[in-house]
């Protein structure tokens, strides 16, 4: 019996599991924002409390981010708050701190050069290489156009 890529589609489509797309947007708008709206909360305790610009408390608000979403990551929590925001972790600062923290982690054990060194930047590597190549691209377009 031969089956055909139509049948073998149609099969596929029948078998696989449904997503909930609209659902999952929800919930990684809702999550996301929240993180957003931590973050800003954050901010304006700093401000508040030890009243600094807005610029530098920002800047301390995304260092207590990281901070916690990298002791969340340690503790093991991290990965069921991910399960239930969907994709709403991964937009704010957060989700790079763990995308950091996970390799770091899980390879600890094979030691500080070999494990820590070399795989904290196996998920986080390429990130930054093509954040850099895209910022010195776009300064080039940008200082191009600046030129005429």
């Amino acid at each position: 019996m031969s089956v055909t890529v139509n049948d073998y589609a149609e099969l596929v489509k029948e078998r696989s599991p449904k997503s909930a797309v609209w659902k999952n947007c929800v919930s990684a708008y809702i999550w996301g924002g929240g993180i957003c709206l931590f973050g800003e909360f954050i901010a304006n305790l700093i401000i508040r409390f030890f009243k600094i610009e807005k610029k530098e408390a920002l800047g301390f608000a995304s260092i207590a981010l990281i901070f916690i979403a990298i002791a969340l990551t340690g503790l093991n929590v991290f990965d069921s708050i991910a399960k239930k925001a969907k994709a709403g972790t991964l937009v704010p600062i957060t989700g790079f701190a763990n995308s950091m923290a996970s390799p770091a982690l899980e390879f600890r054990s094979e030691g500080f050069v070999a494990g820590l060194g070399a795989k904290i930047f196996v998920i986080a590597g390429p990130v930054i290489v093509y954040g850099l190549s895209a910022s010195v691209l776009y300064g080039l377009i940008i200082y191009i156009f600046k030129l005429f």
